[in-house]
C-alpha cells in the first residue's frame, strides 16, 4: 500500500494509448471565453463548462477562462455551473474550422433549488421538483466542517446525528428522525453494498477525496431501495471526470496535546483528447494516535490508520451510452483499549480490527429521446481480522468474511403527457446478496448469514411547476421471510409560486430478522464482553413514517433565505429491541434481540440558509423528537421498566456560517450542539446496571483559510483549524479495565488544532 501512488501515471498513460485513435477525427472546431461574477465582475475560477448533450466538458483556470477543442459539429447545449452560482445554458452552433467566442455572467445562488439529485426518484431530477424533499451535502461542506470522511460532516444536515458509542474502538452509528443507525440505508453511487458489516465502521472508512456530494432523504425509502430504508437514506456520490486536473493536500495537527493526526490526499482527473474517456483517480493515507482523556492508561479513542486508492472511469460509445465503471480499496487498522505497544492477547482490554476492503461497479447508461435504460451491478468483499478481548485472553481472535453483490436494471419513460400531466414513469429490479461469515472460536460463536433479496418496483411521478404527485410499489422476497414483503409510498407536492413548496409524504418499510452492525461488534463490559444474539422466534419488523414540509425561498435585494419545516411521524411494529440475558459459563455478557409490542418516532425538523452576495453564508437547523415505546420495557432486570427509547435526545441541531472576510480570506465557523438523552450504563465500574440522563453538549470548530494563484496554472490554499473549540467534553468516563466501553457520549474528539496546505493543478 505504501506504492499506491504509482498507480496515478499508470492509469494516465493508458488512457492516452486508449485515446490515441481519436486523432483522425479531429474538426479543429473550438470555443473560448471566460467566466465572471455577474454582480463583482471578478472571474470565477475552476468554474465547470460542459456541453451537456455530449458530456464534454473543462473548468476555467485560475483567471477564469476557459478553451475547448476538437469539438464535434451541430447546434449544442453549453452550461456553465459554478458551486454557489445559478447554472447559465446556451445553445451554440460548431462548424468545423471556426474558433468561437463564448462569455457568460452567473449570478449568486446559495439554496441550490435548481441542482439535479437523484436520490429521492432513482433518476435525474431538480431538487426543486422532486417529490421527495432531498438534501445535498456539497463538497465546500468538507473543507468548511474540517471533515475527512462523512461521519465528519453528516451532522450538519437537519434531523441527522452522528454518534460514537464505543470508547475502544470507535464504532459509529448514524441516526436520522430518532431512529438508531440500523434504520439508515447507505448506498454508494445509488447501490446499496453496504453491508452490515461495512457499517460497523463505514461511515469513518470513506474517504472525502472521493466523494462528489452526498444527498440524503429522511423519512421511509423502502418503495425504493429496499429493506432498512426506514429512518432515511444517505447516498455517496463519487467523483467523475469533468476537466484535466490534480490536486494534492494535507491536513496535519494535535489531537488533545497528546495524539498526531495526518491526512494525505492526491486526486487526478484524466480524459482522453476526444473527451469520450475518462477516470477520476483518489488516494487518501490517513493516521491518528490514539486519546487518553483521563489518564488511566485506555483510550477513549482508538489509534488509527488506513490507506484508499481507486477510481472512476466512463467511456462513451455516443452521446446517447455510457459505460461507467468505479473500483476501490481500502486498507484500516484500529486498536483501543490499553498497553497499545503490547499484541492484544496481552491486554486487560483490546479491541483491534484490521480490514480490507475491495469493491466495484459497472453500470451501462443509454438514454435516447424521452426513453432511457440503465443495466448496472456492483459487489464489494470485506475481510477482517479482529481480537475483542479481556483479561488478557489468548482465544479473543476473530475472523469476518462478508460478500455483498447488487444487480439490476431500472427504465424510465418521460410523457409530455399522462392521464393528466406530464409524468416520468419507472420501473425495474435488483437482487441483492449477501454472505456473512463470522468466527470467534474463544466465544463459541460462529455466525453464518445468507441473504437474498429480489425486488420489484414501479412509480410514477406526475410533475409540473405547481404540482406534483408520486405513487411508488415495491415488491420485495426476503429467503429470511416467508411471505413477500409489500412496500408502498405516496408523496404529493404543491408549490403555490416561486417560492412556496409543500410536500406530504407516506412510506411503509420493513426490517428482516438478520444480524446488524452492532451484532459484528463485541464490546467490553465490566472486565468482560458482551455478545448480541437473536432471538430464534425474532418476528420482522414493520414501519408506516408519515411526513409534511414546507419550503420558503426569496431573494431580497443582496439576501436571499431558503427555510423549511418538516414534521414526521415514524410507527414501528414489533421493534427490536436488546435485553440483558444474563452471563454464561465463561462470565461473557449476552444481549438477546427480541421484539418489544412496538414504539413510535415523532418531531419536527427545521432548517434556514441565509446568504449576502457571495460573500456570507449563514445556516442553521434544529430539531425536536419524541422516541417511546408502546409498553415499558426493561433491558436490565436491576432498572424499571420505562418507555423513552435510548439515545435519543428530545431536541438537537447545527449551525455553520461562512465568511470572505477579506479578498483570499475565507473564515468557517461551525457547530453541533444536543439536547440531554437517556443511555445504558452497564456494570462494572459501577456497582448495578443504572440509566443516565446525559447533560446537554456543544461541539465547535472554526477554520480560517487563505487561497493565491502563485502562478496561472496552480492554485494554492493554506488553512488553519481548531476543532471542539471549547473542549466539550465526556465528564463522568468510566476508568481501568471495569469500564463500560459503550458508555461513551459526546463530541468523540477533544480540542484539536490542524493545518492544512492544499495545491490544485
Amino acid at each position: 500500500m505504501k506504492h499506491i501512488y504509482f498507480i496515478l501515471p499508470l492509469l494516465a498513460v493508458a488512457l492516452i494509448v486508449q485515446s490515441a485513435h481519436a486523432q483522425s477525427r479531429l474538426t479543429d472546431a473550438n470555443i473560448y471565453g471566460h467566466v465572471l461574477d455577474a454582480h463583482t465582475r471578478d472571474h470565477l475560477g475552476f468554474a465547470s463548462v460542459v456541453l451537456k448533450d455530449l458530456g464534454i466538458g473543462t473548468q476555467t483556470d485560475s483567471t477564469g477562462h476557459f478553451f475547448l477543442s476538437n469539438l464535434p459539429e451541430g447546434r449544442h447545449t453549453i452550461e456553465v455551473s459554478f458551486m454557489g452560482y445559478r447554472t447559465r445554458s446556451a445553445t451554440i452552433n460548431i462548424e468545423m474550422g471556426q474558433t468561437l467566442e463564448y462569455n457568460f455572467h452567473l449570478v449568486p445562488e446559495t439554496n441550490l433549488l435548481d441542482q439535479l439529485v437523484v436520490t429521492g426518484s432513482r433518476y435525474s431530477t431538480k431538487r426543486r421538483e422532486t417529490g421527495q424533499l432531498v438534501n445535498v451535502v456539497p463538497p465546500r461542506l468538507f473543507e468548511q466542517t474540517v471533515a475527512v470522511n462523512p461521519a465528519g460532516v453528516l451532522d450538519f444536515q437537519p434531523g441527522l446525528r452522528v454518534e460514537y458509542d464505543c470508547s475502544n474502538c470507535g464504532f459509529s452509528q448514524l441516526r436520522i428522525n430518532g431512529l438508531s443507525g440500523q434504520y439508515t440505508q447507505v448506498l454508494l453511487d445509488s447501490r446499496p453494498v453496504f453491508s452490515s458489516l461495512s457499517m460497523v465502521y463505514g461511515l469513518e472508512q470513506m474517504p472525502a477525496s472521493m466523494i462528489e456530494r452526498i444527498e440524503v432523504v429522511r423519512g421511509g425509502g423502502s418503495a425504493l431501495f429496499g429493506a432498512n430504508a426506514i429512518g432515511g437514506t444517505v447516498n455517496i456520490i463519487t467523483k467523475e471526470p469533468v476537466a484535466p486536473s490534480l490536486s494534492f493536500s494535507n491536513q496535519s495537527g494535535v489531537l488533545g496535546g497528546q495524539s498526531f493526526e495526518h491526512n494525505t490526499a492526491l486526486n487526478a482527473s484524466l480524459l482522453s483528447e476526444d473527451r469520450r474517456a475518462g477516470a477520476y483517480l483518489f488516494t487518501m493515507v490517513r493516521g491518528r494516535g490514539a486519546y487518553d482523556r483521563n489518564g488511566d492508561g485506555f483510550s477513549e479513542l482508538p489509534r488509527l490508520r488506513s490507506e484508499t486508492v481507486g477510481m472512476r472511469s466512463y467511456y462513451k460509445f455516443s452521446p446517447a451510452a455510457k459505460l461507467t465503471a468505479e473500483y476501490h480499496h481500502i486498507h484500516e487498522y484500529r486498536r483501543g483499549g490499553d498497553s497499545l505497544a503490547l499484541p492484544p492477547q496481552f491486554c486487560l482490554i483490546a479491541e483491534q480490527a484490521e480490514h480490507y476492503i475491495d469493491g466495484g461497479s459497472l453500470s451501462f447508461d443509454f438514454a435516447r429521446g424521452y426513453n432511457s435504460i440503465s443495466v448496472y451491478g456492483s459487489a464489494q468483499h470485506i475481510g477482517r481480522s479482529s481480537y475483542y478481548g479481556t483479561n488478557r485472553n489468548p482465544d479473543a481472535f476473530g475472523r469476518t468474511k462478508d460478500l455483498t453483490i447488487n444487480a439490476g436494471a431500472q427504465y424510465v419513460r418521460h410523457f409530455e403527457r399522462f392521464l393528466f400531466m406530464p409524468s416520468n414513469l419507472m420501473a425495474g429490479f435488483d437482487y441483492t446478496f449477501n454472505r456473512l461469515d463470522d468466527r470467534m472460536t474463544g466465544y463459541h460463536r460462529h455466525l453464518q448469514q445468507t441473504t437474498h433479496i429480489a425486488g420489484i418496483f414501479l412509480q410514477n411521478e406526475w410533475s409540473n411547476a405547481h404540482f406534483g404527485l408520486l405513487a411508488g410499489l415495491r415488491l420485495d422476497k426476503h429467503n429470511l421471510l416467508s411471505l413477500p414483503i409489500l412496500s408502498p409510498r405516496l408523496i404529493v407536492r404543491y408549490a403555490p409560486d416561486a417560492h412556496w413548496t409543500l410536500r406530504a409524504g407516506y412510506a411503509r418499510g420493513f426490517r428482516a430478522p438478520q444480524a446488524y452492525d452492532e451484532d459484528l461488534h463485541v464490546a467490553a463490559v465490566g472486565g468482560e464482553v458482551s455478545i448480541i444474539d437473536l432471538d430464534d422466534n425474532l418476528l420482522p419488523e414493520h414501519s408506516d413514517a408519515f411526513t409534511l414540509s414546507v419550503d420558503y425561498w426569496r431573494q431580497s435585494g443582496e439576501w436571499r433565505f431558503d427555510a423549511m419545516l418538516e414534521g414526521f411521524f415514524t410507527n414501528l411494529r414489533h421493534v427490536f429491541v436488546l435485553e440483558n440475558a444474563g452471563y454464561d459459563a465463561q462470565g461473557n455478557l449476552h444481549l438477546l434481540r427480541t421484539n418489544a409490542s412496538g414504539a413510535y418516532v415523532a418531531g419536527a425538523n427545521a432548517e434556514l440558509r441565509a446568504a449576502f452576495n457571495s460573500s456570507l453564508e449563514l445556516q442553521a437547523g434544529a430539531t425536536i423528537q419524541r422516541s417511546r415505546y408502546k409498553e415499558p420495557f426493561a433491558w436490565s432486570p436491576k432498572v424499571t421498566p420505562q418507555q423513552k427509547m435510548f439515545r435519543s435526545p428530545g431536541w438537537y441541531g447545527y449551525a455553520t456560517a461562512t465568511w470572505d472576510f477579506a479578498k483570499h480570506f475565507q473564515a468557517s465557523f461551525n457547530g453541533t450542539f444536543t439536547g440531554p438523552m437517556l443511555i445504558e450504563h452497564y456494570a462494572g465500574w459501577i456497582l448495578e446496571d443504572e440509566e443516565v440522563m446525559t447533560p446537554a453538549f456543544f461541539d465547535g470548530s472554526v477554520r480560517i483559510a487563505w487561497h493565491f494563484h502563485p502562478t496561472s496554472f496552480l492554485k494554492c490554499e493554506l488553512s488553519l483549524s481548531c476543532k471542539n473549540l471549547l473542549d466539550s467534553f465526556q465528564k463522568d468516563i468510566d476508568s481501568g479495565m471495569l469500564k463500560d466501553s459503550g458508555y461513551m457520549y459526546g463530541p468523540a474528539q477533544p480540542r484539536t488544532w490542524l493545518f492544512g496546505v492544499k495545491f490544485n493543478f
